[in-house]
């Protein structure tokens, strides 16, 4: 059996001790990914720099399990105002254009911590 591989962005880390993802084999796990900078302990306060963070995390992410954001399989993104959507919208059509072509998606309201405006967990096959 695979043995499980975290998965690590530079520069940007949880408040917990816990991994920033996890890795078995050619399947994907990620804790919370937010829109944190590198090196830099709060998030842009503007929503739209914020998604924009968030889904470069994304890639990174993706980028140090082996794959790319075509890997993903499932999202559930965490807001903390429903109306913060229409930024995570913008980036998320910027990352999968082909409507035919997206993996599925969950979207919760929840009392996240901090600056932090909005999260996304993700599983990924690759």
């Amino acid at each position: 059996m695979a043995k499980r591989k975290i998965i690590e962005i530079p520069g940007v880390h949880h408040q917990n001790p816990i991994p920033m993802g996890a890795k078995i084999g050619n399947v994907v796990y990620s804790s919370a990914i937010s829109g944190l900078e590198p090196n830099v302990k709060s998030p842009p306060p503007d929503p739209d720099k914020q998604a924009e963070a968030l889904f470069r995390n994304i890639r990174i992410f993706m980028e140090l399990a082996g794959g790319t954001p075509e890997d993903i399989i499932r999202m559930t993104v965490y807001v903390k105002e429903e109306h913060y959507r229409d930024s995570i919208n913008k980036e998320w059509l910027k990352m999968f254009p082909d409507e035919k072509n997206r993996p599925a998606r969950h979207t919760l309201k929840v009392p996240v911590r901090g600056e932090v405006l909005f999260q996304i967990e993700l599983v990924a096959v690759l």
